[in-house]
């Protein structure tokens, strides 16, 4: 049986998740229909849900080994490169989705295999390093703005937790968009940071110089009080993660008094990630990397992410 180098979940640990992972040998990945495709991988980048699947969030023990990664892009079968949209059918029930690694192996490997319809040409410009930290945080964040949160109605967004992927990519989008950003953020490094992207950053709960129309809100309970009072009448509040709590207390009478808008959103469409390419490739907009770390030294990616201490994506390169 071929086989290949990959990083899996061989089992689970909730106190030390790198613990759980695994740097090893393991079997080509398979075809699960006749639209099914190989993809050489050249570059992958790392989200917390890998974290959290080392501590058997979201996989059954009967699912291991469980390569690892969402993120990635590569060489078609065509020989062209493409970027993987991680998006699928669960296959207990084709009605809801799935991403890659959850139950089909993951980009953290030489190869990955998807459907055909799952890959989108690799635009010109845009290295396959950038191109991996698109499908997972940057297309949320694209949706958040995009879609749900309607930004092009927007003069200025509020951004909280800026520094992790999602929040971090949302800022340097609306940014590109041209729009007055103010993001939030306890580490006075990392308010540097996003002030270089754009933004006008802000330490949590700060009272900003006006209410914006558009909040992006990955963060939860520690910030949701201070996400409804920046809210100007009719604004758009776009969650799609609770990282510091998932019950907060909401101020109903504000909800209704000003009209405002709270929609929940994950992930994207093909449609969208597509959108999401030519916009960075055509505006020149890279995604913001922390580091970059070749594939004999993913267990230092994940120690990375697991750290805490990141500002942006951490990606790995496969031809390393």
């Amino acid at each position: 049986m071929p086989i290949m180098r990959a990083a899996f979940a061989s089992r689970f640990d909730d106190a030390n998740p790198l613990a759980a992972l695994t740097v090893g040998e393991r079997p080509e990945p398979a075809h699960h229909g006749d639209d099914w495709v190989t993809i050489q991988v050249t570059a992958s980048s790392l989200n917390h849900h890998d974290l959290w699947s080392l501590r058997g969030v979201g996989l059954r023990a009967e699912q291991l080994p469980m390569i690892l990664g969402c993120d990635g892009a590569g060489v078609g079968p065509d020989g062209n490169p493409v970027v993987v949209y991680p998006v699928l059918p669960t296959p207990s029930d084709p009605r809801r989705i799935s991403i890659l690694s959850e139950h089909f192996p993951g980009t953290l490997a030489e190869r990955v295999a998807v459907p055909r319809a799952n890959l989108l040409p690799l635009p010109a410009g845009l290295a396959a390093t950038d191109a991996a930290c698109l499908p997972t945080a940057w297309l949320t964040a694209w949706r958040m703005l995009t879609t749900r949160g309607r930004v092009d109605e927007a003069a200025a967004v509020l951004v909280q937790g800026a520094g992790g992927g999602v929040a971090t990519a949302a800022v340097a989008l609306a940014a590109a968009m041209g729009k007055r950003v103010y993001a939030t953020s306890r580490d006075a490094a990392k308010r540097e940071r996003v002030a270089a992207l754009g933004a006008i950053a802000v330490e949590p709960g700060a009272r900003l110089p006006e209410r914006v129309d558009l909040v992006i809100e990955t963060v939860g309970a520690a910030t949701f009080d201070h996400s409804l009072k920046s809210a100007a009448p009719m604004a758009r509040i776009v969650v799609s993660g609770a990282t510091a709590g998932h019950e907060p207390t909401v101020n109903l009478r504000r909800v209704f008094a000003m009209q405002l808008e709270i929609l929940g959103t994950s992930m994207g469409t093909p449609d969208e990630l597509a959108a999401l390419l030519a916009f960075c490739a055509e505006r020149g907009l890279r995604p913001v990397v922390d580091r970059v770390v070749p594939f004999t030294a993913v267990e230092e990616a994940f120690a990375r992410l697991h750290s805490g201490d990141v500002f942006g994506k951490v990606v790995v390169d496969h031809t390393a």
